[in-house]
């Protein structure tokens, strides 16, 4: 029988276990909703080194060896690292992932590239090529503000649309086992959506079509209604964001959107001049920290994670170009 639901949804059958997590939280990310989640939290955003692209890469590679030290796992038994970041040949990851002799698989799919990672390691596992992964990704404030928007120095203010890049790294060790702990159950892949948006400092706009996109894919690919869910949660739409693909879903004739939520809304408490958190390290340590703890508390069963992306560079803005985005969503369950 076909593991294909539908346009885009696949089925994972076997036992895919979401095994252990870590997180490391820059210090505006420790102030947060989340502090006293995170395993790790950085006192200064360049962690002792010469530059933000060196922290990047520390970050990436420490959230790595945490997450298999946590797991008391020996690193001869990773059959490979999936991940990513947004700095220019995700060098994070690949310098990272240069430290262990881990076989490594590089993705990207901007913001996103967390969920990414996941479908990935997750279809391949469930096909029995492989038994133990790890996911990572990470981003950084200092690294991801000058690749994709002006020199630090200039100290630019944000737009009241703005979001700011979240300098953190998120692990997760898929297994392939028995046992109670959050399974991945089901992925939908989605689509390069784009409604013309332009604005750079309005990613939230570009992503939200991208994201209801998927979301209303899966739930026809699977039948559901959004209330399966105790959370659909997308990875870096912030609050306005959010309330954009509220609205689409409310214009769908979709009940039920107390349970949609937004990993960037969430993560600050104390920066009123920014909408929210953003950066393929964002919907990793939420995950990471806080979900992962509650779903094995039982707070929470099921919960539709969904890492939206938006795909442009500064050049490609520079241009006039609009922001093409995309959004994968993680069924995952206890």
């Amino acid at each position: 029988m076909s593991k294909k639901r539908g346009k885009q949804t696949y089925v994972i059958e076997n036992d895919i276990c979401i095994k252990n997590t870590y997180s490391i939280a820059g210090p505006e990310e420790a102030e947060g909703a989340f502090k006293d989640y995170y395993d790790y939290l950085l006192e200064d955003d360049k962690w002792e080194c010469k530059s933000y692209e060196k922290a990047e890469i520390k970050l990436h590679k420490e959230v790595i060896d945490g997450v298999i030290k946590k797991e008391l796992v020996p690193y001869t038994e990773i059959d490979c690292i999936f991940g990513g970041d947004l700095l220019n040949q995700i060098i994070a990851s690949s310098y990272s992932a240069r430290e262990f002799e881990i076989p490594f698989l590089g993705l990207y799919n901007a913001c996103s590239t967390f969920g990414e990672s996941i479908a990935v390691a997750s279809m391949i596992m469930d096909g029995d090529f492989m038994k133990r992964s790890i996911c990572a990704t990470s981003s950084h404030f200092g690294t991801a503000e000058r690749q994709y928007r002006f020199p630090l120095e200039l100290g630019t203010q944000p737009y009241p649309t703005s979001q700011w890049t979240i300098t953190g790294a998120g692990a997760v060790i898929l297994e392939k086992s028995s046992g109670n702990f959050p399974k991945v159950k089901s992925v939908t892949i989605g689509k390069v959506i784009d409604y013309g948006i332009k604005d750079a400092a309005n990613m939230g706009a570009a992503m939200a079509p991208a994201a209801y996109d998927t979301i209303s894919t899966h739930l026809k690919d699977m039948g559901r209604t959004p209330d399966y869910y105790d959370l659909i949660i997308t990875g870096d739409l912030g609050k306005y964001g959010l309330e954009l693909l509220k609205h689409f879903a409310e214009e769908d004739g979709y009940q039920a959107l107390n349970v949609f939520d937004d990993c960037g809304a969430r993560i600050y408490t104390k920066k009123e001049s920014v909408q929210g958190g953003s950066g393929a390290g964002c919907s990793a340590i939420v995950y990471c920290a806080y979900l992962h703890k509650e779903l094995l508390a039982g707070n929470l069963h099921k919960i539709l994670l969904v890492p939206t992306g938006a795909l442009l560079s500064r050049v490609s803005t520079m241009q006039g170009e609009s922001i093409p985005s995309i959004a994968h969503a993680i069924d995952i369950e206890i």
